[in-house]
């Protein structure tokens, strides 16, 4: 390689990348410095066109470190993103597209958004995987429609995280041979260095993984890139410990932990820029040289994308055209939804398998699994086979990852994922949850034993805060679903949605309710499912409690008070309603009282009133449990009661 003409271009990204932090006087410079020399090789090996950031063979890249943005954005300018150089300059500003981390959806080329550490390598090991579930739909010996590399960026940090050992391990069971994950090992953290608080054999473990593992020194060009090309070659997923110096090119800085959370100074840069031959005073300086070799990765992925389009036009290869547009273009419409008796008596757990196998049958993109908990999830898509050729992913007891992981595979493209565990659990992966949330990536969460319904398993196993939780949470909808019927509708609204959803779903059996309403639909997030005239009283659950809240009205009604039975099977989908939806639903007339075996705080904005867990759960049978916590049909009359007379 052209060693002169790498360091040049590798200065570049160093210096802009200081430039960014140092005009918006705030960043990190250390991780961008020191990984400038590998983002340089690395750039001669990806394909992929800056033109169309959504070619769906494109090379992925994802920054797991997401701090190092002053990276990330050199890049994405140099390579001809639609990323200027006056974005670089307004980094990290108010409405910018170059935020202080990198936020899918928000700046053009970024794969993922990244932030919690360790979220973007189980995130790349997702693309990975769906990488290799899409060519074994669409690939034959002859034509390899989708053969692409997922690389990721990672640093020590990533590492220390549970998640990336989960993530890997994953990767490693599945031999991810299309993943390379780049360790950018400088030994330094926030504190000091690394062997403060980590002493492990990196290399070991990636081995134990059954990773191959590479080591080379990360400012030599000639190692990266035969490492590169090494792993290209493999038969299993790489790790390439690259050892490098945190802020390198930054004078007496390199090298030090100081230099990973703070701008340079102006002084500083200048000298260092004149060291390498820079113009000490000029900001934001990029040879044309430089521009013009980083920018041939347009014309590159131009080709490399016409002749992709142009191979699946060929004759011998219409039947993978044609499976590929069944992928990338889902018809919802060919799904046979279940259909459940009234009054039949199943389990939202249940009623929500075979939903998940209607859906899985109709739509090729639509997989997923559970964390080792498939049979009591009821999450398995009968005879649609194993990863990576059937629809059926075995995580292990690795929610995070699982969650994470699913992340990266909504984020791919064409697929529709989903990932399930207990509802408490949930737990374990909300830092994934959020970031899918924040995102706006489809990806959907099933959660089963929804309440202290759980029963004899006790308060360890049963959720009670978690509902408010992700209630709260912008651009996610929680579903809790009556009764089997109610399941459906959820399920329609959650395919066409523009976010993830969760599935807050029952162990225990539930009556499915009467399909006539009084007035709105489930598909709205709440409806009025029973109308009484005259009503000075209105009944608000969801979940299990819905038809303790059916038959406590009819218990009112013997009594001369007339209550209204209101669903509200997606909190937040009902809130989005207009005012006048929300009104005839609820009647502002009526004392509001809310039901709900949860923590059940947010119900106050709705409700004059709220049954509510107060407390941990206890073990015991579910129907004693739930007259022990007072929620019952007389429990809530006796309340309704009350608050009609106050």
């Amino acid at each position: 390689m052209d060693s002169a003409m790498m360091k040049k271009m590798a200065d570049t990204i160093r210096f802009l990348a200081a430039d960014m932090i140092q005009k918006a006087n705030s960043g990190h410079p250390g991780a961008p410095m020191g990984l400038a020399d590998i983002a340089t090789v690395l750039s001669e090996h990806m394909v992929h066109n800056p033109n169309n950031p959504k070619w769906l063979n494109r090379d992925r890249l994802v920054f797991s470190g997401g701090h190092a943005t002053g990276l990330v954005y050199s890049l994405l300018y140099l390579w001809g993103y639609d990323v200027s150089l006056e974005d670089l300059k307004n980094f990290r500003q108010l409405g910018s597209k170059t935020p202080g981390h990198p936020e899918y959806g928000h700046t053009p080329g970024v794969e993922i958004t990244t932030g919690p550490l360790g979220q973007g390598v189980a995130n790349a090991v997702g693309m990975a995987m769906a990488a290799k579930y899409c060519a074994n739909l669409v690939n034959t010996e002859t034509a390899k429609i989708i053969d692409h590399t997922v690389y990721c960026l990672c640093g020590d940090g990533d590492l220390m995280e549970g998640i990336s050992y989960e993530a890997c391990a994953v990767a490693g069971r599945y031999a991810l041979d299309n993943l390379v994950l780049i360790y950018d090992s400088n030994r330094i953290t926030i504190e000091g260095d690394t062997s403060l608080a980590w002493t492990e054999d990196v290399r070991l473990r990636f081995e134990a993984q059954d990773w191959k593992v590479l080591e080379i020194d990360g400012h030599d060009y000639t190692q990266i890139d035969n490492a590169l090309k090494e792993a290209k070659t493999a038969d299993k997923p790489v790790l390439i410990i690259a050892h490098t110096m945190i802020a390198k090119g930054a004078l007496e800085m390199q090298g030090s932990h100081e230099s990973h959370g703070a701008p340079l100074g102006e002084e500083l840069i200048a000298r260092a820029k004149e060291v390498a031959g820079f113009p000490a005073k000029e900001s934001f300086y990029v040879p044309d040289d430089v521009l013009a070799r980083f920018r041939c990765a347009v014309e590159k992925g131009e080709l490399a994308e016409r002749e992709w389009r142009h191979l699946l036009k060929q004759t011998p290869y219409i039947e993978q055209n044609e499976a590929l547009a069944r992928l990338e273009n889902p018809d919802f419409d060919a799904i046979v939804w279940p259909e459940f008796e009234e009054g039949a008596e199943v389990a939202t757990r249940d009623s929500n398998g075979k939903i998940l196998n209607a859906i899985a049958k109709a739509l090729p993109g639509f997989l997923g699994g559970s964390a080792d908990l498939a049979p009591s999830n009821k999450t398995e898509l009968k005879g649609m086979g194993e990863f990576p050729k059937g629809k059926n992913i075995h995580f292990g007891i690795r929610e995070h990852a699982m969650a994470a992981i699913g992340n990266g595979m909504a984020a791919y493209g064409p697929l529709l994922p989903f990932t399930a565990t207990f509802f408490v659990f949930s737990d374990y992966l909300k830092p994934a949850v959020r970031v899918a949330a924040l995102s706006g990536l489809k990806h959907f969460f099933v959660w089963t034993h929804d309440s202290i319904g759980v029963g004899e398993d006790g308060p360890t196993h049963q959720p009670i805060e978690h509902l408010s939780q992700f209630r709260a949470l912008p651009g996610f909808y929680t579903f809790r679903p009556a009764d089997a019927s109610e399941n459906v509708a959820c399920w329609k609204v959650a395919l066409q949605a523009d976010r993830p959803c969760g599935f807050v779903l029952s162990r225990q059996k539930l009556k499915t309710l009467k399909k006539e309403v009084d007035y709105g639909a489930p598909e709205k997030g709440g409806y009025l499912i029973k109308r009484r005239e005259g009503a000075t009283l209105t009944l608000v659950a969801t979940g299990s409690e819905v038809m303790t809240a059916l038959k406590a009205g009819c218990h009112l009604e013997e009594k001369g008070v007339m209550a209204n039975v209101v669903s509200v099977p997606c909190f937040e989908l009902f809130l989005e309603q207009p005012r006048s939806y929300i009104d005839a639903v609820i009647d502002p007339a009526t004392k509001v009282l809310a039901v709900e075996a949860a923590s059940g705080l947010e119900w106050y904005r709705l409700a004059d009133a709220v049954m509510r867990m107060e407390s941990f759960g206890a073990s015991g049978k579910a129907g004693d449990l739930f007259k022990h916590f007072g929620f019952t049909i007389d429990a809530v009359v006796e309340r309704a009661l009350e608050i009609s007379a106050s």
